[in-house]
């Protein structure tokens, strides 16, 4: 049975360090898949990365709003070792938020298609290309893998003060 995972929140040091490859999906990959599922869905996340559930592996979790928005579930998707191959010219922006940095919202600027190849659950290797939310949720999820998160696009003042308070409140959880 899938467990939920504590999540790991700013400022912690771990968010800023580069995923390492998974070399093979084995029972122990199998087992974080599904309870990176569970952790996303009980959080009402669109997308997880392993680094975010104290695992700084290359693996990511997704799972699209239904058709009916957030209250049916869409297309699952397990990506290991993500690779970005190509990006379109045309940008979307959208205000992404962030399992790891709550209640912070940050509008960003990403290209509306990709080309990403990556592996499967099974451990095949697949290409896919993706477009709108869903390319925009690769993007930040494999932004976590390399140790970057949304703040990064912030101007350096705003995402001072964010950090600045995740500091104060992870301090204020230490005492209390």
């Amino acid at each position: 049975m899938a467990k939920i995972l504590p999540l790991v929140i700013l400022p912690d040091p771990l968010l800023r360090q580069k995923s390492a490859p998974i070399e093979r999906v084995d029972d122990e990959v199998q087992r974080l898949i599904e309870d990176m599922f569970a952790t996303m869905r009980e959080e009402e996340g669109v997308g997880l990365a392993a680094v975010q559930v104290a695992v700084p592996r290359r693996l990511l979790v997704l799972e699209m709003p239904g058709p009916d928005g957030e209250h049916t579930r869409g297309e699952k998707f397990v990506m290991i070792n993500p690779e970005i191959l190509t990006r379109g010219t045309t940008m979307r922006s959208h205000e992404e938020g962030c399992l790891s940095i709550p209640e912070v919202r940050v509008e960003i600027e990403r290209p509306a298609t990709l080309r990403v190849r990556y592996m499967d659950e099974t451990g095949k290797t697949q290409e896919r290309d993706a477009e709108g939310l869903l390319a925009t949720a690769i993007q930040h999820e494999i932004d976590h893998l390399d140790g970057r998160l949304i703040i990064d696009f912030m101007s350096r003042l705003k995402r001072d003060m964010v950090i600045r308070r995740f500091k104060k409140m992870a301090r204020g959880g230490a005492e209390a």
